[in-house]
């Protein structure tokens, strides 16, 4: 059994060695970093799963963006402990991340993954979006939270910084 709640402050360290655990150190050179270097996640949206004891078993974040002036919430990092992966916490962590995102009116979500994946919740390859180097454009995924809020919608991905 697992409780999914807000990432609260006494959490960070905690998930911060998940995401080293799951993706390295090394993790700070990824380009998607460069989206959030100096910024802060947007506290609604960044959940925890924990088991009966309080062990972190899973964390997501999201990051304000744009794309030519049009708001954009950037996934990731995503990470289950390898403990517990394929219990389907990190399925959890999406979709309730999402229909959190929906009702705090956020329009469309971007990401860096494998569509094959990440498919099953909605998303989608998107074209004419520019990451920093060197991301693989058929890794830049998307998913619409109001029907057709990706339209015309192309560009460079920047950093934005809104209010908690």
């Amino acid at each position: 059994m697992f409780e999914l709640h807000k990432e609260k402050t006494e959490d960070y360290w905690d998930v911060e060695a998940l995401f080293d655990l799951c993706f390295t150190p090394g993790r700070f050179a990824l380009s998607s970093y460069r989206l959030r270097e100096g910024q802060s996640p947007i506290d609604e949206l960044c959940l925890v799963a924990k088991n009966e004891e309080g062990f972190l078993a899973g964390a997501i974040r999201y990051w304000p963006s744009e794309i030519e002036k049009n708001k954009v919430l950037f996934l990731g990092p995503i990470a289950v402990h390898p403990t517990y992966q394929g219990e389907g916490i990190g399925a959890a962590l999406i979709k309730i991340s999402l229909k959190r995102a929906r009702e705090l009116n956020w329009k469309r979500v971007l990401m860096v993954g494998d569509e094959v994946y990440y498919r099953r919740f909605g998303f989608r390859m998107i074209k004419g979006i520019i990451f920093p180097p060197p991301t693989n454009p058929n890794r830049i995924l998307g998913i619409e939270l109001e029907e057709f809020s990706w339209q015309g919608i192309q560009g460079k991905v920047l950093p934005i910084k809104i209010d908690n």
